[in-house]
């Protein structure tokens, strides 16, 4: 199977703005987040990315997305409809084939010398089917993320077959619906903000718009396709900085920042800082 298609959404009422915050990447460069997004994809093998986004913002990011432009085709979500209808917005561009989706206001840095998104491809060009990336997160977090629970594929330390998927849960619902062998107490995997999903889901989603109501969520619809295929978690190896949470742009920019050259340098500043405040 390969993945040639990117889907990103940015059109959420809360994160219209925030793909397009500047930050300094590791090298030093001053990219918008939605710029260096698009780095990691297209770095990966990704050929052309559709970008969902409200009315009115096109043009905004056209103007962020730098060079990647010609690769891009933007997307307007008519109306706030959710997650799921932000994906559907896209059937069009992605058709029959798998494609990669995104959230638009996460960043990634590796733990290896491949970036987290060609981790992703590598593991569902070999597997042949669906992958969620996950990560396993505190209970804490459950209010930002959807979380799956499954069984370790045999001989395989990253991998899971997922036997089930909640939207953001509580820690209580968690406790009795997710457990996953294997982890840490108090830990569940949470999805990572990047997936590779087959035309099924597509699929899925248009046949749950029709009954949707107000909004149209993606998570029951995932749920629904594990059930009808194979459909694996992946544990990354790296992290997730999701700047739309409280100090996420700062939380972001000072792992970019100390996974750079000049790490020292913002070692010493930081020290410098924290010494001198209150």
């Amino acid at each position: 199977m390969k993945i040639h298609k990117a889907v990103i959404t940015a059109a959420g009422p809360d994160q219209r703005q925030l793909p397009l915050q500047s930050i300094v990447s590791a090298t030093g460069e001053s990219k918008t987040a939605i710029e260096l997004l698009l780095d990691e994809i297209f770095e990966a093998g990704i050929r052309n990315a559709a970008l969902i986004v409200a009315p009115g913002q096109t043009e905004a990011f056209r103007a962020a997305v730098g060079s990647h432009l010609p690769q891009i085709e933007f997307i307007e979500q008519a109306e706030p409809l959710g997650y799921g209808h932000a994906v559907l917005c896209a059937k069009d561009f992605t058709g029959d084939e798998a494609f990669l989706l995104l959230v638009g206001d996460h960043l990634y840095l590796s733990n290896r010398d491949r970036s987290c998104v060609r981790q992703l491809l590598e593991t569902a060009t070999r597997e042949k089917c669906s992958v969620s990336a996950v990560q396993a997160t505190r209970e804490g977090k459950l209010p930002y993320y959807g979380a799956v629970s499954g069984k370790n594929i045999p001989g395989s330390r990253d991998l899971y077959q997922i036997e089930n998927i909640l939207e953001k849960p509580t820690p209580t619902v968690a406790e009795q619906e997710l457990i996953t062998p294997g982890l840490r107490q108090g830990h569940y995997l949470c999805f990572f903000g990047m997936h590779v999903l087959t035309a099924t889901t597509m699929r899925l989603l248009e046949d749950a718009l029709e009954s949707s109501g107000k909004s149209l969520p993606l998570t029951p619809s995932l749920a629904a396709a594990a059930r009808s295929e194979r459909h694996l978690a992946f544990e990354i190896a790296g992290q997730r900085y999701n700047i739309g949470e409280a100090y996420g742009l700062l939380r972001a920019q000072l792992a970019m920042a100390l996974a750079g050259p000049q790490r020292d340098e913002i070692l010493t500043m930081l020290v410098e800082l924290m010494a001198t405040s209150r």
